[in-house]
């Protein structure tokens, strides 16, 4: 079935929609002298779905290179993931952060 041509209304085959792909974020952990490894491990499997061997190596770059990326996200997930990071950390006492940068 055919849409008469009106003009400024643009049919099927006219209309080219650009969808730009959202900007992705990354979510890096950051060294402290305080946080336990198996506190950063536990962030890692619960917050990030990390598996107990992925958790223990991001753990073991943030340990021996002073960070370590957790994941990448949209902008929203990674707000999201910091928030529950630091969450967690406040109520545990460790002062463990996460920050977040553009891709």
């Amino acid at each position: 079935e055919k849409l008469p041509n009106k003009p400024g209304v643009q049919t099927g085959q006219e209309l080219e929609v650009q969808l730009e792909k959202p900007k992705r974020y990354k979510v890096i952990m950051h060294n402290d002298h305080y946080s336990t490894w198996e506190f950063v491990v536990e962030v890692l499997t619960k917050v990030f779905y990390k598996t107990e061997a992925q958790a223990v190596e991001i753990t073991e770059s943030v340990h021996h290179n002073g960070s370590g990326l957790c994941g990448i996200y949209t902008h929203e997930i990674a707000e999201m993931k910091l928030s529950q990071v630091h969450s967690m950390a406040k109520a545990n006492g460790f002062p463990l952060k996460c920050t977040m940068e553009e891709e």
